[in-house]
């Protein structure tokens, strides 16, 4: 699998990433070590997990794997904090005393002195900014973290945090953002991707295959083990299900039927080969999923199918991210 720096830094990983949502819940710990074993054999390092996953339990699966599968050193290690992980109003939030503590446990369910990539995983709209920006820096000086990136920001908290942390010597860079994109949620694009791209920040795309629609497995109905036929998943999956959406998942058969490749292939090599991409990160419940997203890393998709894809999932873009094109005689008058 080739490998990407990860944005403007001199963190290389593999450019598929690999997640935990339902390690230790969906997906149980000897599916996980498979899943585990078949990625590092395929060359992939990227490893993304999340203190609220499971409640925890994700965590302390990729712990143990990585304590009695594979050693440590073989992965980039990646995990966030900000959700409700104790009771009362200091259980939550990026505030220095929940954040410290959420470092704490993240590593002790870990089993390991150091994350690789610690990551914000929401904005909080409460806390100071410059509390939780000197959380990351105390956690990266202090060696349990090695790299800072950030979780679901939009443009302008992407950029703000960004020139915030490149202002003073010293402090950790923001070097990623974690966000959906796929060719069903383009939204990105408006403002996260052109600003990633002046800021030297690295996309980690998640939901890369449009919350499980551009496989093609919903185009005659929810089969019976999904998640849009799960009543805890089926709000999640139900917006990718409209007449749009459907089109879009068309082009995505169309293409996968002429190229001789899968859905999977197809979907996952158009969002890694974006501006700013480094790594889209796949979630799988099974290893037979799983190797279906390993099978993307040599497709290379036609400019012609690259095209189509773009002009049949074009999302809505205007003023002021697109300026009309005006003469000097319109902007007098």
């Amino acid at each position: 699998m080739k490998q990407r720096h990860l944005g403007r830094s001199g963190l290389i990983v593999s450019r598929l990433a690999l997640g935990t949502m339902t390690w230790g819940g969906d997906t149980d710990e000897d599916d996980a070590a498979a899943q585990l074993l078949a990625f590092r054999d395929a060359g992939g390092t990227l490893l993304d997990t999340a203190n609220t996953y499971v409640q925890g339990e994700s965590e302390s699966v990729v712990g143990r794997l990585l304590k009695d599968v594979i050693p440590r050193d073989e992965v980039v290690l990646a995990t966030k904090a900000y959700g409700v992980v104790g009771s009362g109003p200091m259980g939550r939030g990026t505030s220095r005393g929940h954040l410290l503590t959420a470092l704490d446990q993240s590593l002790k369910r870990l089993q390991t002195d150091y994350i690789d990539l610690w990551q914000l995983h929401s904005w909080d709209p409460v806390t100071p900014w410059d509390e939780a920006m000197a959380a990351l820096d105390w956690a990266v000086q202090s060696g349990r973290v090695r790299y800072a990136g950030v979780s679901n920001y939009s443009g302008w908290q992407q950029g703000a945090t960004a020139a915030w942390q490149r202002a003073v010597p010293g402090r950790a860079p923001l070097v990623s953002n974690q966000v959906e994109y796929s060719l069903l949620q383009r939204g990105i694009e408006r403002e996260v991707v052109p600003s990633a791209l002046d800021q030297g920040v690295g996309l980690l795309p998640w939901s890369p295959l449009g919350r499980g629609v551009l496989t093609g497995k919903y185009r005659n109905g929810s089969p019976a083990d999904s998640r849009g036929n799960s009543e805890r998943f089926k709000p999640f999956v139900e917006p990718y299900l409209d007449e749009r959406s459907r089109s879009v998942v068309d082009a995505v058969l169309t293409a996968a039927d002429g190229l001789g490749v899968s859905p999977v292939a197809v979907a996952l090599a158009w969002v890694r080969d974006r501006p700013g991409v480094v790594a889209p990160i796949v979630g799988a419940r099974t290893n037979a999923q799983l190797q279906a997203s390993l099978a993307a890393e040599h497709v290379v998709l036609p400019d012609v199918v690259r095209q189509a894809l773009d002009d049949v999932s074009a999302p809505p873009i205007g003023y002021p991210e697109q300026m009309p094109r005006w003469s000097s005689e319109d902007l007098e008058t």
